[in-house]
């Protein structure tokens, strides 16, 4: 069964930007750690390498090249952003994290996102942040086919209701 998509379309100076949420069963400084240390990041998103100027190896899809981002911004511990700029386009992403009662809350924006790439973009991101939360609990890893294409036509209509 697919996951309910959760993402929102903002408008913005941008255009428009994603955003998704999800809550983490870890304290701040440990939420922190899950979004920025390489051998965490390994476990749910890809491996990455580097200080201000990184390359990143996304670890769930076959063939998957490095890639050169920048860090734009890094408040420790509540925010980072990065910018990739790739062949496919660019990605300009921020991660913020606000502290909960015995959670931590991680709210991910993609900033001036493609409204016609909507459909693909979002139930990508959508599967990266529940690989987080699974490698978090030790949950078993979600399955991207779950994904996409369910989540295809709920993004496609974010996207026409914004066009």
């Amino acid at each position: 069964m697919a996951p309910t998509p959760t993402g929102k379309l903002v408008a913005s100076s941008t255009g428009h930007d994603l955003v998704l949420t999800r809550l983490l069963s870890a304290s701040l400084a440990e939420a922190w750690a899950e979004i920025t240390d390489p051998e965490r990041t390994a476990k749910w998103f890809g491996a990455w390498e580097g200080e201000a100027e990184i390359r990143v190896q996304l670890g769930f899809e076959e063939g998957s090249e490095w890639a050169d981002m920048q860090i734009l911004e890094c408040e420790r511990p509540r925010r980072v952003r990065l910018l990739s700029v790739g062949e496919g386009g660019g990605w300009d992403v921020a991660l913020e994290l606000e502290p909960e009662d015995v959670a931590t809350e991680l709210r991910f924006i993609m900033y001036g996102v493609d409204l016609a790439q909507l459909g693909e973009i979002g139930p990508g991101w959508e599967y990266y942040l529940d690989q987080l939360v699974a490698a978090k609990t030790g949950a078993e890893l979600p399955d991207f086919n779950d994904y996409y294409p369910a989540q295809r036509e709920f993004y496609a209509g974010l996207a026409n209701d914004a066009g």
